[in-house]
Parts: C-alpha cells; structure tokens; sequence
C-alpha cells in the first residue's frame, strides 16, 4: 500500500526532510550506542502505533545482532529481565518523553535521576533530541499513512551519509 502523500516527492518536503535528517544523522553520530538509540525508537514507534518505524527500528535492532527476546521484549521491559539498569533508564525516559499527555508533568524526575547517573551531559543532549525527533518521525509517517513491512536495515544510514 502506497502512502497518501509521499513528502520526499515533494519539493519543500524533501528540503525540510534533508534538515530532519541532518539532526538525526547528528544523534546518530552522538556517543549513545546504537543499540540504545534503536531501542529509545523502537519503544517511542510502539507508543505512536507507527508501522513503518517499528518495523525499521526492530528490524535495525536484529540486523546489528541483538537476540530476538530483547526485541520482542522492549514493549513489556518493565516485565523483563533482559534490560540493564541503564536501557530501563531510557526505556522509561522515552516512555514519558512520548506520553506527554498522559503523564502531565513530562519526565518524572525520579527517570531523570536514573538518566543522569548512567549518561553524561553530551548523551543526555542526544536523548532529549532523539525522543523528540522519533516522535516527530512518528507523526510525520502516521499522518501520511507510510505502512510498515518493507523496510531494509541500513536505508537510513545510507541515505543519511
């Protein structure tokens, strides 16, 4: 299924497009692991009901070698045993960095506290950009109907260098 609008089709929308991904080729050159990107934008997509983002950034997740249970996990971490301390940390930042309006005060300090002993200033920077910039992905691709099923690890990558 074709998505109702294809903004790299459009002119303007390829201009601002460059930009968004300019910001998020930034984050993704920041010290955060990759894996930790991926899982803060794996758990953001799921929230958001984002097919295509979901399928990318799990199938990003299994392409760079992580087990199948972490995958499969990330949407009940708080019921698992397959996070360290640190991931639990940005798992619960991502989650109230994207419930916004559920959560009414945004990220609690208590996840706070957890963010700051595990990441230094510099990743910290990187995670507040990242949970913005996935969200605003989610909308974008939502909002155009853009389906999950027929992403290729590495597109991002090789279309942001």
């Amino acid at each position: 299924m074709e998505p109702r609008f294809n903004l790299n089709d459009n002119e303007l929308g390829a201009k601002i497009g460059k930009r968004f991904a300019n910001t998020s080729l930034a984050i993704m050159q920041s010290s955060l692991p990759k894996s930790t990107v991926e899982l803060v934008e794996l758990r953001a997509s799921q929230i958001n009901g984002c097919g295509y983002c979901v399928d990318a950034h799990a199938k990003e997740l299994a392409a760079a070698g992580e087990p199948a249970v972490r995958i499969n996990l990330v949407a009940a971490w708080r019921e698992s045993t397959v996070f360290s301390e640190a991931e639990q940390a940005v798992l619960a930042f991502a989650e109230e960095g994207t419930r916004l309006a559920d959560a009414n005060r945004g990220v609690s300090d208590e996840t706070w506290a957890q963010v700051r002993k595990h990441y230094d200033d510099d990743q910290i920077a990187a995670l507040v950009y990242l949970v913005a910039m996935i969200n605003a992905a989610n909308r974008l691709l939502v909002i155009t109907q853009t389906k999950g099923g027929s992403y290729v690890p590495g597109t991002f990558e090789s279309v942001a260098s």
